[in-house]
Order: C-alpha cells, then structure tokens, then sequence
C-alpha cells in the first residue's frame, strides 16, 4: 500500500512464446493501482530476460497477403465454438489478442479479470496510407463477474510500426475512461 496513492503489486512471471510453444523468457512487472474513482489505466513497469522468437517474417508475409487481398477481408467467431481457429485467421486472433491486451489495461481495475473470449467480427478498412486497419467486435469474458462484454476496437497494424489501437468502446453505450 502507497499512502494517498494505491497498490503496488511486484510480479515474477514466466512468458511462454506464443508462436514456439515450450520456449519461455522470465519477466518481472510492477503494477500500480491507483486509489480513487478515477478512470485511470494501472502504471505498469516490466522487463523481460531474454527474447522471444522472432516473427519479422511471418508479419511480412502476412501484410503483404493481406494488402494484396481484392476483397477486405471480413470473418466472424473466432474461435468458432468448438474452439477453432482457421490457420489463416491466426495472424487476426493473435493481432485481436495484442489490442485486447490494451483495453484491457486501459479499463482493468484490482477487481477485474478480463480474457479475450472470441472475435465476434472483424472487418478490414482499406487506407490510404501503409497501415493496415481492422474494426474488430470482441468479447471479453469478465471472469469475476461471468460477464461477456461487446467491445469495438479499431486496431491499426505495420509490421515496422506494431499495433496501435485507434479507438475502443463498450458497446451499449458505455465509454471507458
């Protein structure tokens, strides 16, 4: 407990790649839970010892498949449910999972426990510019609560730049912090 400010939480974790299942990296965190009714992300500080497998050439692969698409690309529940993914929509579960990392972290509080459940649509916007965009509606599962939450989040993607999410929101009308 930090007087006047919040909880701090010191972690030690093992990350295991998701793209080498078996190959891991220890990470230490620190996060911090501000007091109040203030809508504020938690602070979060980590590093990693050691490194991840390397995915420049499966990102490559996949920005230049998609770009040369005809058609945007649009697909529904992913996973299915049976818990299938199709092999050519992982790189779209793993880029949803990456931008429901953040809202998660941008609406988590010490009392919440949200897990990407499944993307319920995704529909990729063609641009002017190098970036690919996708408007995604996923559910969360909000564990403590058993809740499944609708989020519309609009994730931006460039194999140099990584992924930035443009806009999220609650759907039925909430609007996070």
């Amino acid at each position: 407990d930090i007087d006047d400010v919040g909880h701090k939480y010191y972690l030690e974790l093992e990350l295991e790649d998701v793209l080498d299942k078996g190959r891991t990296v220890n990470c230490t965190a620190e996060v911090l839970y501000h007091l109040g009714t203030q809508n504020c992300a938690p602070d979060v500080q980590f590093s990693v010892e050691g490194e991840l497998r390397s995915t420049e050439e499966a990102d490559k692969e996949f920005y230049n498949r998609i770009r040369s698409l005809e058609k945007e690309l649009v697909a529904e529940n992913i996973p299915d449910s049976q818990g299938n993914i199709p092999p050519e929509l992982e790189p779209i579960h793993l880029l949803a999972w990456v931008a429901s990392g953040y809202v998660i972290w941008q609406n988590s509080t010490e009392n919440t426990k949200f897990h990407l459940a499944q993307i319920k649509h995704v529909k990729q916007v063609r641009r002017s510019d190098e970036d690919l965009q996708f408007d995604f509606v996923v559910l969360l599962h909000e564990m403590v609560s058993q809740e499944l939450l609708p989020w519309e989040v609009t994730a931006l993607w460039h194999p140099q730049k990584g992924l930035r999410v443009s806009r999220q929101r609650r759907q039925g009308g909430h609007t996070p912090g």
